[in-house]
Order: structure tokens, then sequence, then C-alpha cells
């Protein structure tokens, strides 16, 4: 050790083990999703309409509420009790043109190879004048679950996540923010829970630690 550095004091966390597998659910809230769901609060009004989510309607009915006129839930194959659309996002097959007022995306993008014809097949579904409000990770350790059954493949830093929706949508309708720094990724790459943080201590920005990229995106109007 050189200069004036100090050593670290690593308390608990000089250990090759991380303090939770699981993101942190076992422990409370994961980190990840204090931002995206913080994220979705503040774009409420867009989630509005007829909306789709991924798998599960949970963050349509937390952030929706009355706005929402019709709640579908896109799934990749049969047997999913919640779904009312079975198709394949990376293809866009057996999603409907022009139909949604709002697409919820949150980390979906990360186990689609494809992610270019994702992102086609939303704008595709989307109405003119409707939103897409998508997440993706950019520090995060592998989804066990998701790597055994069909794959997690990409990590985003915003810049990526920009050319990815300006690349349909176009520069004027996207907008791209990101969330996280050093305090917040080292916690959340150890699976601690939101609740052994501060307010403060999530709200730090760090451009150089995206821990959480959002964006919103909406379909040009017609005319």
């Amino acid at each position: 050790m050189s200069g004036d550095a100090r050593p670290i004091d690593w308390g608990s966390l000089r250990r090759t083990e991380p303090v939770s597998r699981v993101f942190g659910f076992d422990r409370g809230t994961p980190i990840d999703r204090y931002y995206i769901e913080g994220f979705l609060a503040r774009h409420a009004p867009d989630i509005r309409g007829r909306v789709l989510e991924i798998g599960d309607p949970a963050y349509t009915r937390k952030f929706g509420g009355d706005r929402v006129t019709r709640s579908d839930v896109l799934h990749a194959v049969e047997g999913n009790r919640k779904a009312t659309l079975i198709g394949d996002l990376e293809t866009g097959c057996g999603i409907p043109d022009d139909t949604f007022d709002c697409v919820i995306l949150t980390q979906v993008l990360p186990f689609i190879f494809d992610v270019r014809g994702a992102v086609r097949a939303v704008h595709r579904g989307l109405r003119p004048g409707g939103i897409v409000l998508a997440t993706v990770p950019c520090i995060s350790q592998v989804s066990r679950y998701d790597m055994d059954r069909w794959g997690d493949f990409w990590r985003f830093t915003s810049l990526a996540a920009r050319r990815l929706f300006e690349g349909q949508f176009g520069a004027a309708n996207v907008a791209v923010e990101a969330h996280g720094n050093a305090l917040a990724a080292t916690a959340f790459l150890q699976g601690a829970a939101v609740e052994e943080l501060t307010p403060a201590e999530l709200d730090a920005r760090d451009p150089d630690y995206e821990l959480i990229v959002a964006v919103r995106a909406q379909k040009q109007r017609s005319g």
C-alpha cells in the first residue's frame, strides 16, 4: 500500500460467499426494486388504458389503479394462469399491433437474446402515443433461475439502453435515467436489502455506478 491510502475495514464483507444468493428477497426488499418501483411511481400517470405486463400484472395493479381499463399479461408458454396472451416478445408473434396504451417492461430484456427484436415488438404493439416503461440492470449478479431455464444474456449501460430504444422510437421520444452508487451496488451484489440502507445512501447517484437503468419511450403519434 502506498501514499495516503488507508486500509479498508471489510467487516463482514470479507467473504467469498454473498450475504444472499436471491437478491436479498430473504432479507427484505431487493435494492434494485427500490429504484424500479420509484421509477414506476414517478411515471404512474403513464400506466393507464390497456396495459401489458410480462409474466405477472403486479406493477399494473400497484401503480395503475383505476386508470387501467384492461390489464394484459404476456407469457411465452401455456400454463401461467395470469397470462391473457401467449406470445414471443423476441419475435413479436402473438402480440397484437397498435393495441396497448402502456407496456411495463421491468427486468425483462436481460433474458431475451434478440433485444432489438423485443423492442421492435413492443413498439409495434403500442398504440400511437403509447408508452413503454422499461428497466434493465447494469450492475447485477447472474439470475441463476433464469440462466438455467432460458438464459441470462445482457447487462446495459444507460448509453446502450438509449441507443437500443432510440433505434425504434426516435431520440426525441426517449428519456433514460440511471440510479445507483458504489455502496448501493456493493450491497446489491452481496444480497443486502433496502431496509439495511438509508434513503440517503440509496438516493445518492454516481454516474460510474449504474445499478439500474430506466427508460420511458413513447411511440410517435399518427399525423
